[in-house]
Order: structure tokens, then C-alpha cells, then sequence
């Protein structure tokens, strides 16, 4: 049976990589690289160069990602888009049919917020999936700002910019993990109630942070987001607020 190994790999920073992560990409017969696409190429040069780092005679199978249909409602798109992904892996994989150890990188841990686990569960024939834990952009946002995750005895809730969008603030919460959030949701919240701690190409030599009071650092981080954005092509970024006490 083919194992399919789903390796976290961090946020780009090849010092991520886990003492797990080295060992199976260095017993690996095939690695997928996904192309996102114009202006996502170094994604897949980042892929690439962090498997070249540890081995030079590795086999490489890239392969084109399919857009979303924007005419379907979120959920069906997203469901459509998860079976031509598994489709694409099913055909990659079939043109190497030795290959019995198949890995691809993951960014930052396979568990949260990514979908490749949901996608490897649609291929068939179904392989042995196994996972190898990668360090997650809520660990490297943290690390980088040198702050706690969670205030003293207290819950931390992890969501979604569309889930702020739609139904606000969560009831009872002290501190959000925003992620996936391409529309800086935080600008319409009340600046004046919360601290804001914001991280993009977290790990990475391009890594931007900013921190404050939400009032005074929204402005600069969509400022600081669009240009980066514009500069690269692309951009992955994580936040964190934690709503400050009532007076």
C-alpha cells in the first residue's frame, strides 16, 4: 500500500523542520509540490529548495491547483474545489507507480485550518496517510512577538476572519487567533477595546510584524498588508487580539 505522508513544515523557515520531518523527507520516493499559480511560484520554489536542502536526488511530481468556482455558495465551492484537488493527486501519483512513499510539505501543521487531510481522505485508492506534526503560525506569531498564548487560567478561541465577519466577536472571549482573513476584519471592531498583535510571512526572511492598540495600529497593518501583498504576489498572515478588561 502507498503511504502518504502529510509533513508540517512550519511557516518557511527551513529551520522548522522537525528532527520527524528530515527523517521521512529523506526515506521519500515522491514529493508533490502544488503550483498556486502567477505570483505564488516561490511557494513552490520555497518547497523545492527546502527538499533540495536535504537531498539532491529527490523526484519531484508538480502539479497546477485548480480555482474555485466563486459562482457556488462557500461550502459547495469548497467542497467542489477539495475533490479536483484529491483528482489531481490520484493522477500525479499514478504516473509514479513505485513510488510507496509519497510526502508532501504542508504549511505550517496539517491539523489546523488546512484542508489536506480532508483532501487525502477523497483519493482512491485510499493510501496509509500518516501526518508529522509541523510548528503552526499561531506558534511562530507568539514566538516571533515573545508574548503568551493565553492570559493566566484563561481560554484562547482560534477562527476565521469570514466567521468575525459574520458573527462578530465571540461570546466570553478574552483572546482570538484570527486566521484566513484577507479582508483585515479587525477594522470593525471597536479599536478603543482591544490589543492587536499581527504577523506576516511569519519565519520567513520577509517577515513583518506590527502591535498595539487596535485604534492606533489598524490603519498601518492594512497600510503595511496591501504593500506586501503588491511586493510579493501573495501573502500569509495570522493576528492576534485580546480584548482589554472593561473599565
Amino acid at each position: 500500500m502507498t503511504q502518504l505522508f502529510l509533513i508540517g513544515i512550519g511557516t518557511g523557515n527551513p529551520d522548522h523542520l522537525t528532527g520527524e520531518a528530515r527523517r521521512v523527507m529523506a526515506e521519500a520516493d515522491l514529493f508533490l509540490i502544488p503550483h498556486k499559480g502567477d505570483g505564488k511560484s516561490d511557494l513552490a520554489d520555497l518547497r523545492t529548495q527546502i527538499i533540495a536542502d536535504l537531498r539532491d536526488d529527490a523526484p519531484i511530481a508538480l502539479f497546477d491547483m485548480p480555482v474555485r468556482d466563486d459562482s457556488l455558495p462557500y461550502l459547495a465551492r469548497v467542497d467542489a474545489w477539495h475533490d479536483e484537488i484529491a483528482a489531481l493527486w490520484t493522477a500525479t501519483m499514478a504516473q509514479y507507480p513505485a513510488a510507496r512513499k509519497v510526502a508532501l510539505l504542508v504549511w505550517g501543521d496539517p491539523s489546523l485550518y488546512d484542508s489536506t487531510l480532508r483532501i487525502a481522505a477523497r483519493l482512491d485508492p485510499l493510501p496509509e496517510v500518516r501526518v508529522v506534526a509541523g510548528i503552526t503560525s499561531i506558534q511562530a506569531l507568539t514566538a516571533a512577538h515573545a508574548i503568551p498564548l493565553n492570559t493566566l487560567n484563561a481560554p484562547v478561541t482560534i477562527s476565521t476572519g469570514r466567521r468575525l465577519r459574520d458573527h462578530g466577536w465571540p461570546d466570553g472571549c478574552e483572546t482570538l487567533v484570527v486566521m484566513l482573513d484577507g479582508d483585515c476584519t479587525f477594522q470593525s471592531l471597536d479599536g478603543d477595546a482591544y490589543d492587536i498583535w499581527w504577523g506576516a510571512y511569519l519565519g520567513m526572511p520577509e517577515q513583518i510584524l506590527d502591535h498595539g492598540r487596535l485604534a492606533d495600529a489598524s490603519d498601518r497593518i492594512v497600510e503595511r498588508r496591501a504593500t506586501a501583498r503588491a511586493a510579493h504576489g501573495w501573502i500569509m498572515d495570522t493576528y492576534l487580539l485580546r480584548k482589554l478588561p472593561e473599565k
